[in-house]
């Protein structure tokens, strides 16, 4: 039987060839990449699109008899779903699609699988009938069914307890009351849940973890590369102690519903520690919970390993020289700011220096800075704690953001008076920062004799090696960038084709572009008589400035990333 099985796939497989419908040699890769992957070599070639998929599927269907099945528009109930396990239907890349008495369908995109079939047949002990698929759409079936509820418990019980620990409290930091918890809260159901929520955020590389409440049922989202994906949806029984179980290890009140809390907490890995930044906000189902995930892996150890270009590297070295002035960097939230910011930071903590932060929240706990957190309840705010700082003999400033006038007068004053002061400010470029000054009540001759350089940012998604493919870039991208078509003359252009690794997106990570503008006297005349943000940032350029556009374009040039990449963050038009 398996030997025949065989036989006919290879029997297959040269009748493809004797087709032409695709040359022996990406054949031959493809069957390569089949082996060493232990898939099979059709859902390669349609994966691949070296055979497109209609046409693979019609040849299949041809040759084997076996009907091809339009998976956009089936629903599959979910107690079908519930027969076969989550483990085996990501190994056979199958999904479980009907059944009619003792005989199931599945559809798959390799009709020779016959493991597949033998193991489905001893587990549900029914007959198997195969039907045909796109592997695509059958990736984005399991992705849909088998994420949500319905298979959480054969999830849960595979998680092993060991491998991650939540530490309940950081030290220092204060928290909630003290609370006496009823074992619904403690459950192992709960707990266990808590922890694959963490593990698979941390697994998968995301920033935020999402909890989200309706009517009945709950979800959870992770934000990863910048954009947000469902990981899966549950009853609403569970929701309750759930929060309740976040709120005790961020130290939160479980009783307060009513009122916004936030918390942290930190977990250990066997290689690493993670802080977690906990959001709890009550809304009309409930409350919902977003949790930062601070990992200080992503703050480097230096100014070369933050991934900018040189030029841009070597202003920032230049500004960080100098013993007082004021340094911005500007982008949207979620641009690397802070990152950026304790990076540099961290080029000059040294016994000999005092480095001070007010922020709101800490974002990175750095050993040798002191950190304080603004409490506007109290009121502790961003003016009232910069006003206390200055008093206690600092180095060197952080201020979280310039968000009022207040802040960013005695910022200025305070980089006037010996001080080198770091802060944030939201614009969108570089030059806008110096009218955003202004606009907030500081005079235009401090901001021209306070700061150094202004440095915009933003983060762009990069191809996924692993997948990565050269693609032709279409006439209307070209025009959308507005350079002439030489400066594309030799720029080999790639595209991610999905794959596993990068979650089906064709992007894994994301990496840095910037523009940082550098204060000299032309630019401080144009500050002190009121130009336009335009003015001086064509000045800027015109004395060298690479922008942030131009920046951006390097990384395509190399590879690094897509044109749809560079004209989304650079709003190129």
């Amino acid at each position: 039987m398996m030997r025949s099985d065989l036989f006919s796939r290879e029997r297959c497989i040269e009748k493809l060839i004797a087709s032409e419908k695709i040359p022996r040699d990406k054949l031959d890769e493809c069957l390569r990449v089949a082996k060493e992957t232990r898939q099979s070599v059709f859902y390669v070639l349609m994966e691949r699109d070296v055979l497109p998929e209609a046409q693979a599927l019609s040849f299949l269907s041809e040759q084997t008899g076996v009907p091809i099945l339009n998976l956009a528009s089936l629903r599959i109930p979910g107690t079908l779903i519930n027969m076969v396990p989550k483990k085996l239907v990501e190994k056979y890349h199958i999904l479980p699609v009907g059944r009619i008495g003792n005989a199931i369908s599945v559809v798959t995109s390799d009709p020779f699988e016959i493991m597949a079939v033998d193991e489905l047949r001893d587990l549900t002990k029914c007959s198997v009938q195969l039907v045909l698929g796109s592997p695509k759409l059958i990736s984005a079936a399991v992705e849909s069914y088998y994420g949500d509820a319905s298979n959480m418990e054969d999830v849960l019980g595979g998680i092993d307890d060991d491998e991650l620990e939540v530490v309940r409290a950081t030290e220092g930091e204060e928290g909630g009351p003290e609370v006496r918890t009823g074992s619904s809260v403690d459950d192992a159901p709960v707990v266990k849940m808590v922890k694959l929520i963490i593990e698979e955020a941390v697994r998968m590389r995301a920033s935020d973890i999402h909890f989200e409440p309706y009517e009945r049922a709950f979800r959870v989202r992770y934000r990863i590369d910048g954009a947000l994906r469902e990981s899966f949806s549950h009853a609403r029984d569970l929701y309750g102690a759930l929060v309740a179980r976040v709120k005790i290890i961020s130290n939160l009140d479980i009783t307060e519903k009513r009122l916004p809390q936030d918390g942290r907490f930190r977990i250990r890995l066997p290689s690493k520690e993670i802080d977690f930044r906990v959001s709890v906000l009550p809304i009309y189902h409930g409350e919902k919970m977003v949790l930062r995930v601070l990992d200080k892996g992503g703050v480097k150890s230096g100014l070369g390993n933050l991934g900018f270009s040189e030029k841009p590297t070597q202003a920032f070295a230049e500004a960080v020289k100098n013993p007082y002035g004021m340094i911005l960097v500007t982008g949207p939230t979620g641009s690397g700011k802070s990152t950026t910011l304790y990076t540099i930071l961290g080029t000059l903590n040294t016994p000999e220096r005092n480095i001070m932060t007010i922020e709101d929240p800490v974002e990175y706990q750095v050993e040798g800075i002191t950190q304080t957190q603004v409490h506007t309840e109290v009121g502790m705010t961003f003016a009232g704690g910069l006003r206390a700082l200055l008093r206690q003999s600092p180095d060197v400033i952080l201020i979280g953001e310039m968000r009022d006038t207040e802040t960013a007068d005695i910022g200025v004053k305070a980089a006037l008076t010996g001080h080198l002061v770091f802060s944030t400010l939201h614009t969108n470029s570089a030059a806008g920062a110096m009218t955003r000054l202004i606009d907030m009540g500081v005079e235009p001759f401090l901001i021209a004799n306070s700061v150094i350089c202004v440095a915009a940012q933003r983060l762009v998604k990069k191809v996924c090696e692993f997948c990565k493919s050269e693609e032709k870039l279409s006439e209307a991208l070209i025009r959308r960038c507005g350079l002439p078509a030489e400066k594309f003359h030799g720029v080999t252009a790639y595209r991610g084709r999905g794959c596993a690794k990068c979650n089906k997106t064709g992007y894994y990570g994301r990496q840095g572009v910037i523009e940082v503008l550098k204060v000299d006297s032309e630019i401080r005349n144009m500050i002190i008589q009121r130009k336009a943000s335009d003015e001086i940032e064509r000045k800027a350029i015109a004395n060298g400035m690479e922008t942030l556009f131009e920046n951006a374009f390097g990384l395509l040039v190399r590879g690094t990333t897509t044109l749809d990449e560079v004209l989304r963050v650079t709003a190129r038009e």
